[in-house]
């Protein structure tokens, strides 16, 4: 089950951390400039996830790099056309001569269409691009147990929305079998997933049909996890999100502006509170999460913020 973290303060650009049951590793969506960030937490960290780089998502990487320097593995840096630019222009503004080879590696994803992806490498201390074979997909990362999906929103720029979805598990009930466990239980999953109903399972000294015995088993079906930016709110995007996180379990979506400031989140191609709330709702999200306000609030504006916000789902 993933576990998300706010690591920025209500007042603070925007900043959550990924974490996965059973899991070594952190995943990190967007840089604000959040205070509640560790060391270890981003030393920890084996991707990072950035919707657009405008500053109040991109400002606090430097903080990433500062923490990761001498880690000496790659950790990959996923999000939109030109990312890799701009992450290079970032290590570049930096002197690097007491660094080595191999202190850490950033390979550096963009997703330019739905479906392609853009691959790079960047190491220390020189920082040269090296571009890699292309990815044909829309899955930006994959780990043995989740996969994490891109969607390209209008923010008046591409900007990423993330979807993080754990693999679906086959599970058996060994009480209700009468056997004990053993190298079977793995070969009837197998069977199961591979569809060979007539394949022979021995048990005990006995043989017995996989299709006889796949009434011990159920699918487990893997959480998810959504993490939606700036986007403005209008039907295309709309019909994007409603379509990629049905059926979520839980999303945090940006809720820029009031309702009574509309007119701003028009202007500025972002979501405000009711109209977020309502794509919630179409996208019958159990967990629907509002984040990422306009700085303009203070305290009571941002509490009725999210009461309209709720109001809507």
């Amino acid at each position: 089950m993933f576990q998300a973290t706010l690591k920025n303060q209500i007042n603070e650009d925007i900043s959550i951390l990924v974490q996965l049951d059973n899991h070594s590793w952190n995943y990190l969506c967007e840089c604000g400039d959040a205070s509640n960030w560790t060391v270890k937490e981003v030393q920890n960290i084996n991707a990072v996830f950035i919707s657009h780089t405008h500053i109040d998502h991109f400002v606090n990487f430097d903080m990433v790099i500062r923490h990761q320097i001498g880690i000496q593995r790659k950790v990959v840096i996923c999000g939109p056309k030109d990312i890799t630019q701009q992450v290079q222009a970032k290590l570049k503004s930096y002197t690097w001569n007491l660094i080595e080879l191999g202190a850490v590696v950033y390979e550096i994803r963009e997703l330019i269409s739905e479906n392609e992806i853009k691959v790079f490498e960047l190491e220390p201390p020189v920082w040269e691009l090296v571009e890699k074979n292309p990815l044909y997909s829309n899955i930006i990362f994959q780990e043995k147990n989740f996969t994490v999906t891109g969607i390209l929103l209008d923010h008046k720029i591409p900007t990423l929305a993330y979807l993080f979805k754990e693999i679906d598990t086959v599970k058996i009930d060994i009480q209700a079998s009468g056997f004990r466990g053993g190298k079977w239980v793995r070969e009837l999953k197998e069977a199961f997933e591979q569809k060979q109903a007539e394949r022979i399972i021995i048990i005990e000294d006995h043989q017995y049909q996989a299709k006889d015995l796949f009434h011990l088993l159920h699918l487990q079906k893997g959480d998810s996890l959504g993490i939606i930016m700036d986007h403005a709110a209008h039907p295309e995007n709309h019909r994007k999100i409603t379509s990629h996180f049905s059926d979520c379990r839980q999303v945090f979506i940006e809720c820029f502006y009031k309702n009574e400031d509309k007119a701003f989140a028009e202007t500025n191609y972002h979501s405000y509170a009711a109209m977020s709330g309502k794509v919630m709702r179409e996208a019958n999200v159990l967990q629907p999460v509002p984040v990422h306000f306009s700085r303009k609030y203070g305290p009571e504006d941002i509490e009725l913020l999210i009461q309209e916000f709720k109001a809507a789902l």
